[in-house]
């Protein structure tokens, strides 16, 4: 009778090696990440999310899924933040000028004439922001920045040429720096997400809207306005955003690849094809019959240069009531709009 022999130490020692060489991604625990956003799923940021989460679930050896709800199936496009806070959602890109003074610092790659291009500007505004992301939205966790291409004036009314024409209109603004803008010379606010802009301009709620190009055709503002300002007056800066402790349960490895999907990369690869969009948006419309799309003499670009640098101060004052110099901010926002050659 053969008696059975208890194991060697060399033949543990082997086993806790052998252990120790399991690929740790065969331990973790499945993911499935709800992706939310407020545009339609025609709209290129649809599909740049679908890409994301195919990249990471490829990254992940499908470890972690997604789904994406396109057109604020989760919530309003003003919540999104919220949302991802509170694990409505666990993925989710946000406009902060949305919720104008929540964000100040980041307001500041709102602020006008600063950047015209929507790949490079999206390179400019996350490799600027990281160091202050985690100051201003320490509840969730920052992925990237990105911003859309120049966006401008569309008017039902009549041509907005010279700050002067803003006096007494009601006017969509995109962002606190727009709102701020309006404000200082006369206009009157009307606060609506890019979904609900036709309407309020249908209305009669609103008399103009600032917007990027081809969003005016996507949402149908094209519809109800006829005047369009052809000039780089401002790109609106977003925030893709993960909830803090879905990522936080996250096993080293699946974390790994999340990191690898947060970068200043991604923010290209996820905006560039959105900036393209934008911008044929403008020969579309040039191209419409019963649309009038108008540039803007030196002298009148001169004058919105300087209506604009109110709102400088009014952004600086807002950024330093909560700690940081804006000097200094704005310096480091200024060259990183020149190393990525985001203004034209």
């Amino acid at each position: 009778m053969q008696r059975l022999r208890a194991p060697s130490m060399v033949s543990m020692s082997v086993l806790a090696a052998a252990m120790l060489l399991v690929p740790a991604r065969a331990q973790d625990k499945p993911v499935h990440l709800k992706i939310a956003h407020w545009v339609p799923p025609s709209h290129p940021m649809h599909k740049a999310m679908e890409d994301w989460g195919a990249s990471i679930e490829k990254a992940s050896n499908g470890g972690i899924t997604y789904t994406v709800f396109p057109s604020q199936q989760l919530g309003k496009a003003f919540d999104h933040y919220d949302m991802v806070r509170d694990g409505i959602a666990d993925v989710a890109f946000v406009n902060g000028g949305y919720q104008p003074g929540r964000f100040p610092i980041l307001d500041g790659a709102n602020l006008l004439f600063m950047m015209s291009k929507g790949g490079a500007g999206s390179e400019a505004a996350d490799a600027w922001y990281r160091k202050y992301a985690e100051r201003e939205m320490k509840d969730v966790k920052y992925c990237f920045n990105f911003v859309h291409d120049f966006g401008s004036f569309h008017s039902r009314t009549k041509k907005i040429q010279t700050p002067a024409d803003v006096k007494g209109l009601k006017v969509r603004p995109a962002d606190a720096a727009v709102a701020s803008l309006v404000t200082t010379l006369g206009g009157t606010n009307v606060q609506a997400s890019a979904p609900e802009i036709r309407d309020v301009l249908e209305k009669g709620v609103a008399d103009a809207a600032t917007s990027p190009w081809g969003s005016v055709l996507l949402f149908g503002i094209d519809k109800v306005t006829k005047y369009h300002m052809k000039a780089p007056l401002y790109v609106n800066v977003l925030t893709w955003i993960m909830n803090k402790n879905i990522y936080q349960n996250m096993s080293p490895a699946q974390q790994k690849v999340i990191d690898e999907h947060c970068t200043t990369d991604w923010a290209l690869r996820a905006a560039g094809p959105w900036a393209d969009f934008e911008r044929a948006g403008v020969a579309k419309l040039e191209a419409m019959p019963g649309h009038e799309v108008y540039t803007l003499t030196p002298e009148q670009l001169d004058q919105w240069r300087k209506a604009a640098e109110p709102v400088v101060k009014i952004w600086a004052d807002a950024v330093r009531k909560v700690g940081v110099d804006p000097d200094l901010a704005l310096a480091e926002l200024k060259a990183a709009v020149a190393k990525y050659n985001a203004l034209e």
